[in-house]
């Protein structure tokens, strides 16, 4: 079970067929030429990066072995390691161990699962915790979502869409086709008027929780961004108030708020 940091890739669909040969030809492959490729890596490492190398090289490889393990053992770990309404394993792009750590910050460990996360703790503290990755492929239980934080006097703006009682961080989702940077920027002028500097756009921190208002186990995935902007701020579009909220006014945001408010405050930028 190891540490990963990812990239999100948009998933590919395959009908069953498809899938089935494609399985056959990557077996016939790993077993045909896994091997001299296996070998033919740890020489050309050790002679280019020494060492060092080979060892960089190991934990790819270990790394990707993990990914496989959550996809092949999926069903079988979420029926023995978490409750119903649990982060569930099986994303491609993701670890066991950081499955196990969102189900741990979760509290929706079974017994098994916990017995499993202690004995990884004896062996590497915190493993799982330290091995969560939130920047991982989309799938149909994450809602990906992009922020925009702004801060001033120690507080973060924040806004309240028509309708809703708690307040969530300006931004929202991509269109097909838009980078972050121009999905972003299309948001916030759409919902506050303003434009975003486009070269001062500085990624923060991803961060993800259960969606509020969703069944257990639909996560809302943050991907957060600092920027200057150009204009003056005004409720637009759905938004019906702006507010700029201090840590003790945590219990307005939404649960993925909670987490951005935790680490602002940790970091000392939120009062």
């Amino acid at each position: 079970m190891i540490r990963k940091k990812q990239s999100e890739k948009a998933g590919k669909k395959n009908n069953p067929i498809i899938g089935g040969l494609l399985f056959l030809i990557s077996i016939l492959l790993l077993v045909i030429t896994g091997p001299l490729g296996f070998v033919y890596g740890i020489f050309h490492t050790l002679f280019k990066k020494g060492f060092k190398g080979v060892g960089e090289y190991f934990l790819k490889i270990a790394i990707s072995i993990d990914q496989l393990g959550n996809v092949l053992m999926q069903h079988l770990l979420n029926a023995l390691w978490i409750k119903k309404g649990g982060y569930s394993f099986g994303n491609r792009d993701e670890t066991i161990s950081s499955a196990l750590g969102k189900n741990r910050k979760l509290g929706t460990l079974t017994g098994f699962g916990k017995a499993i996360d202690a004995f990884l703790d004896t062996i590497d503290p915190n493993h799982s915790l330290n091995s969560i990755d939130y920047y991982i492929e989309p799938s149909d239980t994450i809602i990906d979502k992009l922020a925009w934080i702004q801060l001033k006097d120690h507080k973060i703006l924040c806004v309240r869409s028509k309708g809703k009682q708690l307040f969530y961080i300006p931004g929202g989702k991509r269109e097909k086709g838009e980078s972050n940077v121009a999905a972003l920027s299309r948001e916030i002028k759409e919902e506050l008027e303003v434009t975003l500097n486009a070269s001062s756009i500085k990624f923060v921190k991803s961060f993800e929780a259960q969606a509020d208002g969703r069944e257990p186990g639909i996560f809302v995935r943050m991907t957060c961004y600092m920027a200057s902007y150009t204009g003056t701020l005004k409720a637009a579009a759905e938004i019906e108030e702006l507010a700029w909220l201090g840590y003790s006014d945590k219990p307005k945001v939404s649960k993925v708020g909670h987490l951005i408010f935790d680490h602002l405050k940790k970091v000392g930028k939120l009062d």
